[in-house]
């Protein structure tokens, strides 16, 4: 049964993410009906009595639930209907993989009382720099399109392009998901630096994990240093956002599927 609401949210997803444009309100409705049972089932199967369950697939599934919610949110703010087209697909496959790949459950009992809030900003760290990636996407196929002569211009997602706000109004926006996302991704690191000590005996344990998530950090902190103090912007924010993103991906989602898919271990 569990599995079937996994595949009907997907179904939902899908649908929403090739509706035609006009359809407004059904696509948001329909959004909203596929994160709500998107995010019950993953609860579901997630969270148990005494344990989580844990792996790359129910991390990376939690993260496209979470930017499916700053999807919606940020379309009823600004015209970005063409961020949806990135976002529900994507989401579409997510949520249908923790029922293909279960991952490992991580007993709570010998944890610090606050291990699970840490696994949760973790995830909305994530979340929140997904979502930049997918709007600096966004933004790169926008400023192509200034390029692009009127004639060359065609197709529907060409039509949604021309309809997104200013470029100017969009860099907006990515700073201030990248900001939000570095700020819990620093909350992320810290937690994880009293959790390592309480657990590990020391402060930082440095493997693959550690190494690309601080690499990240180091990532968009620069990034954002960089767009304080140097005004960067353009290619160069796009470069680093992509950049970022990128690693961190690597740091829990592509390790875990290493392990879990290729190496058949478990959690570590």
């Amino acid at each position: 049964m569990q599995n079937s609401l996994f595949y009907l949210a997907a179904l939902i997803y899908a649908i929403c993410a090739f509706l035609p444009a006009g359809y407004r309100t059904a696509i948001s409705a329909g959004t909203l009906l596929g994160w709500l049972l998107h995010g019950g089932v993953l609860w579901a199967d997630m969270v148990l009595p005494g344990s989580l369950r844990l792996g790359f697939a129910v991390v990376l599934s939690a993260t496209l639930w979470i930017s499916v919610a700053a999807y919606w949110l940020e379309n009823r703010n600004f015209s970005l209907d063409s961020l949806r087209v990135l976002v529900l697909p994507c989401a579409a496959v997510a949520v249908i993989l923790p029922a293909l790949f279960p991952g490992s459950l991580v007993a709570l009992q010998g944890k610090p009382g606050l291990y699970g809030w840490h696994i949760a900003v973790a995830i909305m760290a994530y979340s929140s720099l997904t979502i930049a990636a997918f709007h600096a996407v966004l933004m790169a196929v926008q400023e192509a399109s200034l390029h692009t002569p009127p004639g060359g211009r065609l197709g529907w997602f060409a039509a949604m392009i021309e309809r997104l706000p200013a470029l100017l109004t969009m860099e907006r926006l990515l700073f201030r998901m990248i900001a939000f996302g570095f700020a819990l991704l620093t909350l992320t690191v810290l937690s994880g630096i009293v959790f390592s000590e309480e657990l590990f005996g020391r402060a930082m344990k440095w493997d693959h994990k550690t190494i690309f998530t601080m690499l990240s950090w180091v990532l968009f902190g620069l990034l954002l240093a960089g767009r304080r103090w140097r005004g960067w912007r353009g290619r160069t924010a796009l470069s680093f956002t992509l950049s970022g993103f990128a690693t961190l991906l690597l740091a829990y989602v592509g390790s875990r599927f290493v392990l879990e898919v290729v190496l058949h271990r478990g959690l570590a």
